[in-house]
């Protein structure tokens, strides 16, 4: 094979790899979410970007104490008994160092809107979501993974 073929098929080849590449620098895309008491997947949430800052929306509920289309009841205001299916539950995240921050998560079971922090593992297949209130070293994280 000549020289500037195999140049240009490696190239080639290297940008159809890209778009996987940089999709597990991020954390958008499809998330498994894992309970952290059970280890049972609830949920699918997409996390999504818009103007630089993410954003997730539950997609599908997958395993809820409250049958399989739960509404929201706990939550005040605008998401009251709204189904949480299609709710978006995190926003205004923005990209600080190697983490997410400076946004907020809603916990649909206790109706409650927590800080959160978003750090990639395990070469972007996992995610750590940390809930807090005040201080980021008292809260409670959550590991998801990546959905296929």
């Amino acid at each position: 094979m000549h020289r500037p073929i195999r140049t240009a098929l490696a190239f080639a080849l290297a940008a159809t790899a890209l778009p996987a590449l940089a999709a597990n620098d991020s954390p958008v895309g499809k998330w498994k979410t894992i309970d952290d008491k059970t280890h049972e997947v609830k949920s699918i949430v997409e996390i999504t970007e818009n103007g630089g800052l993410l954003e997730g929306k539950v997609l599908q509920v997958l395993k809820s104490e409250h049958g399989p289309h739960p509404v929201c009841s706990e939550c005040s205001g605008e998401r009251k008994n709204k189904p949480i299916e299609g709710m978006t539950i995190m926003w205004g995240l923005k990209k600080d160092g190697d983490e997410w921050s400076g946004g907020q998560i809603l916990d649909p079971a206790k109706g409650k809107i927590y800080k959160v922090t978003l750090k990639l593992e395990d070469g972007g297949r996992k995610l750590d979501v940390h809930g807090y209130i005040g201080f980021s070293l008292i809260g409670r994280s959550q590991e998801w993974v990546r959905a296929e």
